[in-house]
């Protein structure tokens, strides 16, 4: 793939909303850009973004000038798959470090995998060097659905991948399969002392919880430190969960959503073994991305959790008290497209991405 830089011209473009005594302002802020998937800041104010075809940018902090990373790996980008979620270290000052989640080929067909690497800046080129998988879905298969998947690194320096069940709901309760699954690992990919199954006795060792459908939101709660994640239903029954150590949050056996022919999946609703969700949604949302708000430019919304909706093209503020969501107000629906990923941005504002053709980043500010 040929490498490209560009400088772009002027993208921003404002629009104020209101919801309830909130005044915010969106503004574009990064335009021209393919269906991207995961994007996050350095602590100069630039950004890197993910495109899902297999393209990585990094993008000035002022959005007028972008460089295609090199380095990349090799994605399989076709249905749900392709080049997803991006973070950057929280020790990226002194490492260089970011994480990614990709799909990539294998014997089979394709499976979600998470990898490591430093970005190297020299002057108007970037490249990823030292690019290593630290987990993977051992598993491929032919379809394109359900990959997931999202990466969070944790606060003790652990990190969490998101599975999807890859469209075979069974695999999610299978203890020796990786699909459906939340996966635990160090930073170098070795398994911590504590997870629930590092033995492997039970469960694959990277196994943190099971009985997940399609994990496309992930997210750590500033205040206790616990991942929180949201997953796709079926017909309704999309969800948000705080995973724990070893609990198996149902798909397929319990879901509050129904198979798309109408029929019921499962057992219902509830059974003994399996944990409830936080918050579901039915009908669906089609949720993705998700970010517990730290700014300060729309200080009302402090410490609220955002998801972010690709179907209802909607953003999702949640209000939520020692582990339970209490309200929900619904955002900009209809108004910018599919939205993909949500992160905090530099300055205090809440940056939030869509998944369409002509895609674009837009940031959240307040307004007078």
């Amino acid at each position: 793939m040929a490498l490209t830089a560009a400088i772009l011209g002027p993208v921003s473009a404002q629009t104020v909303h209101t919801a309830g005594d909130v005044r915010f302002t969106v503004t574009r802020a990064v335009a021209d850009l393919s269906y991207p998937w995961g994007f996050d800041f350095l602590p100069d104010g630039s950004l890197l973004v993910n495109e899902v075809e297999g393209r990585m940018w990094l993008v000035s902090a002022a959005g007028e000038r972008r460089i295609e990373v090199s380095g990349v790996p090799r994605v399989y980008a076709s249905g749900q798959g392709g080049l997803l979620d991006l973070v950057v270290a929280p020790d990226f000052a002194a490492s260089g470090r970011i994480y990614l989640t990709f799909s990539e080929r294998g014997p089979g067909g394709a499976g979600t995998a998470a990898a490591t690497a430093r970005l190297l800046r020299e002057g108007d080129a970037a490249r990823l060097v030292d690019v290593t998988v630290i987990a993977r879905m051992e598993k491929k298969t032919g379809n394109g659905r359900h990959f997931g998947s999202r990466i969070v690194p944790a606060p003790d320096g652990t990190v969490f991948v998101t599975l999807g069940d890859r469209g075979d709901a069974d695999r999610a309760q299978d203890p020796k399969d990786h699909a459906g699954s939340v996966l635990r690992v160090a930073a170098d990919g070795s398994i911590p002392a504590d997870n629930p199954y590092a033995d492997g006795f039970g469960a694959l060792p990277e196994i943190w919880s099971t009985g997940h459908r399609n994990i496309q939101g992930a997210a750590i709660e500033p205040s206790t430190g616990r991942l929180w994640t949201v997953e796709h239903g079926a017909r309704g029954g999309d969800e948000i969960n705080i995973p724990q150590a070893g609990r198996n949050y149902g798909w397929p056996v319990i879901s509050y959503g129904r198979h798309y022919s109408g029929l019921r999946i499962g057992v219902g609703t509830t059974a003994e073994g399996y944990e409830q969700p936080v918050h579901y949604w039915d009908p669906s949302i089609a949720p993705s991305g998700m970010a517990f708000y730290t700014g300060n430019a729309v200080p009302q919304w402090r410490g609220n959790l955002f998801v972010g909706a690709l179907k209802d093209q909607l953003i999702s503020r949640l209000e939520v008290e020692n582990g339970e969501v209490v309200t929900e107000e619904q955002l900009v629906a209809g108004e910018y497209g599919r939205i993909r990923t949500l992160r905090n941005g530099p300055d205090g504002t809440l940056w939030f991405s869509t998944d369409e053709g002509d895609g674009a980043l837009y940031r959240i500010s307040g307004a007078p």
